[in-house]
């Protein structure tokens, strides 16, 4: 048999590792989405559109989708402005312990999300390492609200997705040749406009990469919008998780979760298409 031939064979455990895990499940929530939910609160079978027109006809989903976006987005913002000189330094740097640094820099994605976020709680808590420093030093005398609202699940998430998009910009800056950054110092040109106008536009293939990546892996979480949040930040991924088990209400939670789906598939085709035309 030749090569060409066994190439398809080789292909085979994979795919219906994805048909199982994946598109099985994916076809199951598509079909409850379908559904009905019962005067007794049961789900009741049937080939509906009624949750899908009671689901986008109701201000609250909209409000959620801009919630998400908006959340999405300035931590993915911020993350980015984070992750980006560490990734610069990681990629640039001769240091023996460079490894060792790179390891350092993705060490947040060997713990769990739930211990980052109780972590959190403890650092800007009313009593937390932030505001005790800041009244010991009588910059302030209340306590700051930095958990439980917007500004807290905006730094956890942003600390949550800044490995990730560490690694995707490591390996987006293959394009990255050092001898133009050379040759432009040696013309004169000081170092914010050598990296002005050969290291950002030489990286944004990579940022495009990152950014896509961030926005999707904010745009799906739930642990910290749910904790850090305090049931006062209201998302997609926390009104699914509610209307699945709180309310019990399968076929919103199937309808919110495929809207999410399609968002995000979006959302990474742009990317996608952002970051190759970039390359050009």
């Amino acid at each position: 048999m030749t090569a060409s031939r066994r190439l398809p064979l080789l292909l085979i455990p994979a795919t219906l590792f994805l048909l199982v895990i994946y598109v099985w499940p994916s076809l199951g929530l598509f079909r409850n989405a379908f559904n009905e939910v019962g005067p007794t609160g049961g789900m009741i079978e049937a080939w509906s559109l009624e949750t899908w027109r009671a689901t986008f006809h109701d201000s609250f989903t909209f409000e959620l989708t801009l919630n998400s976006l908006w959340l999405s987005s300035v931590s993915t913002l911020i993350a980015l402005c984070l992750a980006y000189p560490v990734s610069l330094f990681l990629f640039r740097t001769d240091s023996r312990f460079r490894g060792l640094l790179a390891v350092v820099a993705i060490m947040p994605m060997l713990v769990s999300g739930v211990v980052r976020v109780f972590g959190w709680l403890a650092i800007l808590g009313d009593r937390g390492l932030v505001n005790t420093t800041l009244q010991s030093l009588g910059l302030i005398s209340t306590p700051l609200k930095l958990v439980f609202n917007w500004t807290g699940v905006t730094i956890g998430l942003a600390e949550s997705i800044m490995p990730y998009m560490i690694l995707a910009l490591l390996a987006g800056f293959g394009r990255l040749d050092r001898t133009l950054e050379e040759a432009a110092r040696s013309l004169g040109a000081s170092p914010f406009r050598t990296f002005r106008r050969i290291t950002l536009p030489l990286s944004l293939p990579a940022i495009a990469l990152a950014a896509g990546l961030g926005f999707v892996l904010s745009m799906s979480a739930y642990i910290t919008p749910k904790l850090l949040g305090g049931g006062r930040v209201f998302v997609l991924a926390t009104e699914i998780f509610e209307q699945a088990t709180t309310n019990t209400n399968w076929p919103v939670a199937a309808v919110l979760a495929i809207y999410t789906l399609v968002l995000l598939l979006a959302l990474l085709v742009v990317s996608n298409l952002v970051a190759r035309r970039l390359q050009r």
